[in-house]
């Protein structure tokens, strides 16, 4: 199977899916800094990425124009209607897409795709078999073992050590 976009959820993946409030009402989120190497790498093999979350916050517009992911979709509430889109605009299949999502506003899109992940603490696991599941929990990294997971089933190792050399 050739994986031509990964795309991710953020709350639950990339984070713990907690959120954290000072008094005066700001919150704030934690990110994972493998997450983001995950992303590096994908950079450096020309594995394009998308953000698809349902959450409406600046930190991940923030998060993403930092490690300048091009595909970010904020307050996104219908994922598998907007994943069609992207496909289509890319020019993709739908099975040439990996994606990781950790709850049932992901169920949808993980039933649609190529290679569907979540993260070993997701609360849908008892409902939905997905083709990976994460050692990690969301928010420790989850994204990075995903990648992993694909490049190493695409035989990418080498690749990466060059790379990296």
């Amino acid at each position: 199977m050739e994986i031509k976009l990964i795309a991710t959820d953020i709350d639950g993946v990339w984070t713990d899916a907690r959120m954290y409030y000072t008094d005066q009402g700001d919150y704030m989120k934690a990110f994972s800094t493998y997450d983001g190497m995950a992303i590096q790498i994908l950079k450096d093999l020309k594995i394009p990425v998308a953000i698809l979350t349902s959450e409406d916050t600046q930190i991940v517009k923030q998060r993403a124009k930092k490690l300048g992911i091009k595909n970010v979709f904020i307050n996104e509430t219908e994922k598998l209607k907007r994943m069609h889109y992207l496909c289509k605009k890319m020019k993709i299949k739908m099975k040439n897409v990996a994606y990781i999502g950790d709850d049932l506003n992901d169920f949808d899109l993980l039933n649609n795709v190529g290679l569907s992940g979540a993260p070993s603490n997701s609360p849908i696991l008892s409902k939905f078999c997905p083709d990976i599941i994460t050692e990690k929990k969301g928010g420790e990294g989850a994204f990075r073992e995903f990648v992993d997971t694909i490049l190493n089933m695409n035989s990418v190792d080498k690749i990466l050590i060059n790379i990296f050399k």
